[in-house]
């Protein structure tokens, strides 16, 4: 009689926890559909919609850090190249007519002007590419 009483004690909160676990395994159970609902490329059927909502957060949330991304590096580089073309300029205005001198201060404007072309052309082709992945 005692040892059924001790049993009984030390497992009633054994017991008790799995009765309880198909109410916590439902929520167990929506976070794993929520992970793969998100899937790691972000694919789904079209006509599943739980999964509706957090495929779209998740591609906003994705284009959102990639245009914040593209932008922080375009005005880096773009800040680059106007320092440099500033630095160009004043070796341009004190190489003394010196023929190196002003080619190399020419070349240095000219490469930071091509910089920022290929930045803007690249910050273009960036957003064109997200706008159609995305839809």
């Amino acid at each position: 009689m005692r040892l059924r009483l001790i049993v009984l004690i030390l497992f009633s909160p054994v017991i008790m926890f799995l009765s309880a676990a198909p109410a916590g395994a439902q929520t167990v159970q929506q976070e794993i559909n929520n992970g793969l609902c998100a899937g790691s490329n972000l694919e789904l059927p079209p006509n599943d919609p739980d999964c509706k909502n957090t495929v779209n957060e998740s591609s906003n949330s994705i284009n959102r850090i990639a245009h914040h991304v593209i932008n922080v590096l375009s005005a880096v580089v773009a800040l680059v190249a106007v320092v440099m073309i500033i630095f160009g300029g004043f070796r341009y205005v004190t190489s003394g007519g010196n023929d190196s001198s002003v080619t190399s201060a020419k070349n240095t404007i000219l490469y930071a002007i091509i910089g920022l072309v290929i930045v803007a052309l690249s910050q273009i082709l960036v957003h064109f590419t997200i706008r159609n992945i995305s839809g």
